[in-house]
């Protein structure tokens, strides 16, 4: 008789290292001994968090948790504080991990995990950043309002082996995606010693920014349409600042453009919640 098969509603994390094989080419014991030391960090965070290493291959990490806030807590930790790993070797050497979380409903063969819950959040960490995290829109659904960290909506994507488009968001610290967190110049770092993710001190983890990067990374995270109606309005102010301001006009069309773009994607994005809303 065949034993029925169990299935079950859990948050999948899925991590592997940027580049992994240019390192073992570079340094293949030096390589090996940097990830067995990087797991031993990751697997005290997991179980830190109530989770648990689901299984391990190559360069790759698959963990579940019962709690949805509590993997992409775990996710974050485990980005900072790796980032204080080995400051002293090039960026180019350095080991970086790139991580994707999903809420799904998986089968259960023994102490595995398959199915797309899996599948999901394996696909949305090869598009993450190095040292960055992506999760899904269910994810995104239970986390946006217990934590302090920021999202930035990256759109729905058809990844593989997926039949249905995936909603992703990259987690922010600040105003910093999560893959750009670096480490003090003095190898410090914050442990994830139990810390909710807010009570983190966010200015000693960053690098000193100006005014300009700022908001060219602010702009990066807006929909593309958008981008593109401010950079016609700084054209439109532009064209009316050297041609005189006896005369201001760019208000005018500069604020029908913003009132358009912005509507239509009110308009588009409604559909998509509705729909979510609808899934669960």
């Amino acid at each position: 008789m065949t034993e029925k098969l169990k299935r079950r509603l859990t948050t999948v994390l899925c991590a592997d290292v940027e580049g992994y094989s240019r390192l073992m080419e570079a340094d293949e014991v030096g390589t090996l001994a940097t990830l067995r030391r990087y797991r031993d960090a990751m697997t005290a965070l997991v179980e830190r968090h109530d989770g648990r290493i689901v299984n391990t291959w190559g360069d790759a990490v698959i963990a579940e948790f019962p709690s949805v806030v509590e993997a992409v807590q775990c996710a974050v930790e485990t980005q900072r504080e790796l980032s204080g790993q080995d400051p002293h070797l090039p960026e180019a050497q350095r080991m970086r991990f790139r991580i994707g979380i999903n809420l799904g409903d998986v089968m259960v063969d023994g102490a595995d995990i398959y199915g797309d819950g899996v599948n999901v959040a394996a696909r949305l960490q090869e598009l993450a950043e190095p040292g960055g995290i992506l999760i899904s829109g269910p994810v995104y659904d239970q986390v946006r309002n217990k934590l302090t960290v920021g999202f930035d909506y990256l759109g729905e994507r058809q990844v593989k082996n997926v039949a249905s488009r995936v909603s992703s968001y990259r987690v922010t610290l600040g105003d910093m995606p999560a893959g750009q967190v670096n480490a003090k110049s003095d190898g410090e770092h914050v442990p994830g010693a139990g810390s909710a993710v807010g009570t983190l001190p966010l200015r000693d983890r960053t690098a000193p920014t100006t005014s300009a990067q700022s908001i060219s990374r602010r702009l990066t995270g807006l929909p593309r349409p958008l981008r593109a109606a401010i950079v016609i309005c700084v054209f439109l102010f532009l064209i009316n600042l050297f041609s005189g301001f006896h005369e201001i006009w760019f208000h005018w069309p500069a604020i029908s453009i913003l009132f358009i773009v912005l509507l239509w994607l009110g308009l588009r994005r409604n559909p998509e919640e509705r729909r979510r809303t609808g899934r669960r």
